[in-house]
């Protein structure tokens, strides 16, 4: 399976989503959040490819399949596939 962890650019493909600039998720082993900007993510499961939202948002799924550059992403709210997103690895810069 693709490795998962790290952080993840998301980004807008169709659907219902609104546009994500600045959205990022940020995943360590079964757990990840969402996150826009500095404030506060929303927490996540994972489970194999799909991303569980916990709590109140406990109907979202994202179901993810591995591209050349990361992932591509189905949105859904109880099993209503709602939107497409992708994921590219956020690259740290190296100092020089």
């Amino acid at each position: 399976m693709p490795e998962l962890d790290g952080s993840w650019n998301v980004e807008r493909r169709g659907g219902l989503l609104p546009p994500l600039i600045g959205v990022r998720k940020r995943i360590a082993g079964d757990r990840g959040v969402t996150a826009v900007g500095p404030l506060p993510g929303v927490p996540f499961r994972v489970h194999g490819l799909e991303l569980r939202y916990e709590g109140p948002l406990s109907g979202f799924v994202d179901r993810l399949v591995p591209e050349a550059e990361g992932f591509s992403g189905r949105a859904f709210f109880r099993g209503f596939q709602y939107g497409t997103f992708a994921l590219t690895k956020v690259v740290s810069a190296t100092p020089t």
